[in-house]
């Protein structure tokens, strides 16, 4: 049984630095897949958008600046309030988003709670299909 943590908000797409427009998005974890986290947006397209990337660099991206390449994470303050602003990068295109940064650190609590930090490999069940392999 496999447990699925998700958190519906509102991110905007960064179009310039004057303007920017909201985005419906849901942020998933899911325990059968312990090292990721999984961002689903809807921009003008007919399909959602879809990015995967490590859990950890979201949880470390809520407090400094991190990642490198396609996924870039860090803080700010935007009129005041404390966001995190994500710049994704593909073949297809970039996109900065910005996202709450309460509504994401509240959302990634949950998720370490289900699964703690240094955790993950036993959700996979590696150890027991190891244990399994030796044993035969």
């Amino acid at each position: 049984m496999h447990t699925v943590v998700e958190r519906e908000l509102e991110l905007r797409l960064i179009l310039s630095p004057e303007r920017g427009i909201p985005v419906p998005a849901r942020l998933t974890y899911r325990t059968d897949d312990p090292y990721a986290v999984h961002i689903t947006f809807h921009i003008n397209s007919e399909y959602p958008v879809n990015w995967t990337f490590a859990r950890e660099l979201l949880v470390e991206g809520v407090f400094r600046p991190c990642g490198h390449g396609d996924v870039r994470v860090w803080p700010t303050k935007v009129d005041g309030r404390s966001v995190v602003l994500m710049a994704l990068s593909s073949p297809d295109g970039d996109a900065l988003l910005e996202a709450p940064a309460a509504q994401v650190s509240a959302w990634l609590e949950r998720t370490l709670r289900v699964v703690p930090p240094g955790t993950e490999g036993e959700q996979l069940g590696i150890d027991d299909a190891l244990d399994q392999l030796l044993a035969q």
